[in-house]
């Protein structure tokens, strides 16, 4: 018998993430080296079992930024295998439909999520004086975060193919070509993230969060849904 489903489990822990204060740590500038680490822990701790139905085990103490970014990754991994097993061409129609709701409750916590990590950064860049020139970004720190935690899955699953024993040479030639595509990205997404912090930081560049609005699980927002309610 399977433990809860993973849609009440990801409730569970954002309201565990909402109801804590995150602490005010000081890290370190290089941001992206001190998250990267964690997100690969997560996704060598999930691999242990692999299974999107196990308990997320966190490590850190709730309320720090390690146990946010670390269940921001297990969220992110557990995602991946929903996406690898509802691919399957024999899935039955109804677990398929089951998944795809999975997939959608846990694409609502995945943004819920990113936001609790901008609120991170709001709140300890809350003093900086913003020059009067600064400029905004494209994107927030916490939703490069969010890529930065998808390339560290793209990372892992490439070497495995890259690796692979059973695969044929020219499968595992191509995939490390891929993965040092990827490695070069994960450098790249480094420089940028700390240089996007760095001018936060100084002044030069401010942040400003626009909450994600996901229509589609919403009833008052999917036509789909409030017309079933008439």
């Amino acid at each position: 018998m399977h433990p809860r489903p993973f849609g009440q489990i990801l409730c569970v822990l954002v309201v565990k993430v909402i109801g804590t204060k995150l602490n005010k740590i000081k890290i370190k500038r290089m941001f992206s080296q001190f998250a990267f680490p964690l997100f690969e822990q997560s996704i060598k701790e999930y691999h242990i079992i692999d299974d999107v139905y196990q308990p997320t085990l966190n490590p850190y103490t709730k309320g720090t930024i390690e146990y946010l970014l670390f269940a921001k990754n297990w969220v992110d991994t557990v995602q991946w295998h929903y996406e690898d097993i509802i691919r399957d061409p024999n899935i039955d129609p109804v677990a398929a439909l089951d998944l795809k709701r999975k997939i959608d409750a846990s694409n609502q916590v995945r943004t819920d999520m990113v936001e609790y990590i901008d609120s991170y950064f709001l709140q300890k860049h809350a003093a900086v004086q913003v020059k009067p020139n600064a400029k905004i970004n494209t994107e927030s720190p916490a939703w490069a975060i969010d890529r930065l935690s998808i390339l560290a899955l793209k990372i892992y699953h490439m070497n495995e193919e890259a690796n692979r024993a059973e695969a044929t040479a020219e499968h595992r030639a191509k995939c490390q070509e891929k993965l040092n595509v990827l490695l070069d990205q994960k450098s790249d997404m480094f420089i940028s993230i700390n240089d996007l912090l760095t001018d936060i930081e100084n002044g030069d560049k401010f942040m400003k969060v626009y909450k994600q609005m996901k229509m589609y699980n919403d009833d008052d927002l999917n036509p789909v849904l409030y017309q079933n309610k008439k």
